[in-house]
């Protein structure tokens, strides 16, 4: 193996890496949102469960 050869290869590798963690942070930041916003919708029902716990819960019914 020759020098230039090797050191396209070596830089290569290194610029995959660097996209590979470009793609794995940009997919922890889309995942960390998607988390917030799960959190913020549990945070939700369960305040309006605490407000009025019995809405839903019956219904009247004739036949």
């Amino acid at each position: 193996m020759n020098i230039p050869e090797l050191s396209t290869t070596l830089s290569s590798i290194e610029l995959n890496n660097k996209v590979g963690l470009a793609v794995l942070d940009k997919a922890l930041e889309n995942s960390e949102s998607a988390g917030a916003g799960l959190i913020d919708m549990i945070s939700r029902s369960t305040m309006e469960l605490s407000v009025n716990p019995y809405v839903g819960s019956n219904f009247d019914m004739t036949v």
